[in-house]
C-alpha cells in the first residue's frame, strides 16, 4: 500500500551540503540507473536520461526535457540498488514552463503511464514553487521513502497551460553501499600497546580528559 504524504515543508534552495561547490556527499547520482531512465510526452524521449547529471552540473541549461502534446510530462527513473530518498532536488523551467504539480509514484517496475497515475495512490503529491533560478529541494519523510527502487515522477499543470521544461532532477538519501562506505570510514583501529602507553601518560598530564570516538 502506498503511503500518501502531502508536502507542505518549506522548500531549501541549494542547501548547507551544496556550498561544497562541486560536492555533494548525499547525492544518490551514483545510485541511479541512467541508461534506463525514460519518460513519456517529451519532444525528444531521450532528453529524460539528460536531466540526470552530477552534482557540479545542476546548473547547466544546454539540455532540458519538454513536454510535448500538453503540460504533462512522466520521467521514470530506476535505481541500482534500493535507496532511502531524503529529498528530491529539481531545477525547473521558468516563467510559463515552470510546473506547478508533481506526483512521485514508488517502486513501480515499470513507468507509471498517465491512465495508471489517474487511478493510482502517489506516494507523495508536491506542490512546486514558482520563480525559482536553482536548484530547490524538497524534503521527503524518509520513512515513506526508506526501500526505494525506482520513482516514476508526474510533472503537470504549467505556469502557462501550454508546456513543462525540466533541466535537473536529483535525489538525495543513501544507499546500502553509501552506508557500508561510511561506517568503515568511521571505524578506528585499536592503539597497539606502546602507542596506548603514550596516550595514557599524555592523559595523566592533561588531567585524564581524552576525546572519545563513538
Amino acid at each position: 500500500m502506498s503511503n500518501f504524504q502531502n508536502s507542505s515543508s518549506t522548500p531549501q534552495e541549494d542547501t548547507i551540503a551544496s556550498s561544497l561547490e562541486g560536492t555533494d556527499l548525499t547525492n544518490l547520482f551514483a545510485s541511479i540507473d541512467k541508461a534506463n531512465v525514460h519518460g513519456l510526452n517529451l519532444t525528444v524521449p531521450e532528453d529524460a536520461a539528460a536531466l540526470i547529471k552530477p552534482w557540479h552540473e545542476r546548473n547547466d541549461t544546454t539540455v532540458s526535457a519538454n513536454s510535448a502534446v500538453d503540460d504533462q510530462m512522466i520521467i521514470h527513473v530506476p535505481f541500482i540498488e534500493n535507496v532511502r530518498m531524503r529529498s528530491i532536488l529539481l531545477k525547473l523551467g521558468r516563467g510559463e514552463y515552470t510546473p506547478r504539480h508533481l506526483r512521485i509514484y514508488a517502486n513501480h517496475a515499470n513507468i507509471v503511464d498517465f491512465s495508471e497515475a489517474e487511478d493510482a495512490m502517489p506516494h507523495l503529491n508536491i506542490s512546486l514553487s514558482e520563480g525559482e533560478v536553482g536548484v530547490v529541494e524538497y524534503p521527503l519523510r524518509a520513512s515513506a521513502f526508506a526501500s526505494i527502487h525506482s520513482v516514476s515522477l508526474f510533472f503537470s499543470e504549467a505556469v502557462g497551460g501550454e508546456s513543462v521544461q525540466i533541466f535537473y532532477v536529483g535525489f538525495r538519501g543513501d544507499s546500502k553501499t553509501q552506508r557500508k562506505e561510511g561506517s568503515q570510514k568511521l571505524e578506528i583501529p585499536a592503539a597497539n600497546a606502546p602507542d596506548a602507553r603514550i596516550i595514557d601518560r599524555l592523559a595523566e598530564k592533561t588531567g585524564g580528559v581524552q576525546t572519545t570516538a563513538r
